[in-house]
């Protein structure tokens, strides 16, 4: 049995537990700091803990999967909260070589976002003065990053640059640049142990992308300096964060193992892999060839040789979340062929025998019910080698990909996950989440941003409504999937943490 040492982007669920879920704990013991050790939303993670416990872990390890951010910060949150110094990042990251004298043959993949800039005005995420100028210091960012690049020529451009400094907080200011520029230093540090072979593989994800701004200014830097470490082959940029654990488990497996699956790709839509999903910085067909890159495969556009037929659900034009379902334009009915895309669904699994995944990205934060609704009509659910259709497309992608490529290891789908999946980004994000926010949370005194515990009464109530959903949308399995237990991670409504379990047998 392999043993992997894995810590995760923070303590939610799809960073802490979808990589257990996913992978056969029975065939790949996967070790992961106690829960206790990783901090709760906007509080760090225990650092010193962690890396302690990660030096005691290593000595028998065949792999590490690394969030650096949470080996620095404690989390993806604090990422953006803590005060830490340029000689603190070094001290903290040079337990990397302490790491691998302790085992020189341990595989090292990690992985170090950079740090977002959102284009709204809200402190939920963020520092406290983001509640007020979170969207002046995205404009000011948007603003200069134009003027820099010669796209902005107006003189009335360069004036609201001055009044959007005038506007916000000069303390505010200084403490978010300083903190930018001391995070795009340990970006840097993380390359170098990349090019001196300490670090065997890193991925810089891309958090809420946008092609200017703060963020995009500081991708530029880094890809910069991939450039001239000549590190492109080993070090990959693109739109991501929640699900690169899972990405980067299955690369390792994938090499420990020898195997490079072969994937080929159909849309839905002639023109979907054109589009450019929301929080990202460049057209779907991009960001699919990364995500199979980084998990360990190749995309190939010969059928009969692929290992996996990845099926990916998106619109012919532009994307809109899961909660305008019913304000679906054109790009999602005259110019998208759902049944088509379905006919080779079932085609593929019964008479080619492949291995299908789906990557249901056609919304924005959920699944598409119509697609759904087909699958079920056709009893296509539990016959596929995977499923996922949550929050970004990135994070959809990087859950699908490698749940099909461990199926190929195990030849076992993981009904579980799979059923998970479908509660979750179909019933919770399609469903349920805009329904309880519309009907139930405001007679509580309750809303979208707080619902006072993690397992209270929204909790309860979201469980309620996701049996409801199942029995009327996954009619097909719905005596099969037993949903254990409902609890908001963060009491919020955004994210909702989920034990789901497949019944083999009460069909």
């Amino acid at each position: 049995m392999k043993k992997i040492i894995f810590i995760p982007l923070d303590e939610r669920p799809c960073n802490y537990h979808f990589p257990s879920k996913l992978f056969d704990q029975e065939e790949l013991n996967i070790v992961k700091p106690d829960i206790s050790m990783m901090g709760n939303k906007k509080e760090s993670g225990d650092t010193d803990k962690i890396a302690q416990w990660l030096l005691n872990e290593v000595k028998e390890a065949d792999g590490l999967v690394l969030s650096i951010d949470t080996l620095l910060y404690g989390g993806i949150v604090p990422s953006r909260l803590h005060h830490l110094s340029v000689d603190e990042i070094k001290s903290k990251l040079s337990i990397l070589e302490d790491i691998k004298k302790v085992n020189p043959k341990l595989i090292i993949y990690a992985f170090h976002l950079i740090m977002r800039c959102p284009r709204y005005s809200s402190d939920d995420e963020e520092p406290s003065y983001y509640e007020t100028y979170g969207k002046e210091i995205f404009s000011l960012g948007y603003l200069n990053h134009r003027i820099s690049l010669g796209l902005e020529k107006d003189e009335s451009a360069k004036q609201k640059v001055i009044e959007l400094e005038n506007s916000i907080d000069k303390d505010a200011l200084d403490d978010y640049l300083t903190r930018r520029k001391i995070n795009l230093f340990a970006n840097k540090m993380s390359i170098d142990y990349l090019k001196n072979n300490v670090i065997d593989f890193l991925i810089v994800p891309q958090d809420d992308s946008a092609p200017y701004g703060y963020t995009a200014i500081d991708q530029e830097e880094i890809r910069k300096y991939i450039f001239e470490t000549k590190q492109q082959l080993n070090a990959y940029m693109y739109p991501g964060a929640d699900e690169v654990g899972m990405t980067l488990i299955m690369r390792l497996l994938n090499q420990l193992n020898q195997r490079k699956p072969l994937i080929y790709v159909k849309y839905s839509s002639t023109l979907a892999d054109v589009v450019i999903p929301n929080y990202e910085d460049r057209i779907l067909n991009e960001s699919v060839k990364y995500q199979i890159l980084a998990s360990g495969g190749l995309l190939i556009d010969n059928i009969e040789m692929a290992d996996i037929i990845l099926m990916i659900n998106a619109p012919a034009d532009y994307i809109i979340g899961a909660n305008q379902f019913f304000q679906r334009h054109q790009g999602y009915t005259v110019k998208r062929n759902l049944v088509e895309f379905v006919e080779f669904i079932d085609y593929a699994i019964h008479v080619l025998k492949k291995p299908v995944a789906i990557g249901d990205v056609a919304f924005g934060n959920g699944s598409d019910i119509e697609l759904i609704q087909l699958l079920n009509d056709r009893e296509l659910l539990m016959k596929l080698a995977s499923y996922a259709a949550w929050n970004t497309s990135s994070n959809t992608l990087g859950t699908s990909i490698p749940q099909a490529m461990y199926y190929l290891l195990t030849q076992k789908i993981n009904k579980s996950f799979l059923a998970l999946r479908y509660v979750e980004d179909a019933g919770y994000c399609g469903f349920v989440r805009q329904y309880v926010c519309d009907h139930d949370l405001e007679p509580l005194g309750f809303n979208y941003f707080d619902v006072k515990e993690k397992s209270g009464i929204a909790s309860k109530i979201v469980q309620k409504r996701l049996e409801t959903f199942v029995q009327e949308h996954l009619s097909t399995i719905e005596k099969n999937i037993k949903i254990k237990r409902c609890y908001m991670p963060w009491s919020r409504m955004f994210e909702v943490g989920l034990d789901v379990d497949y019944i083999e047998n009460e069909r």
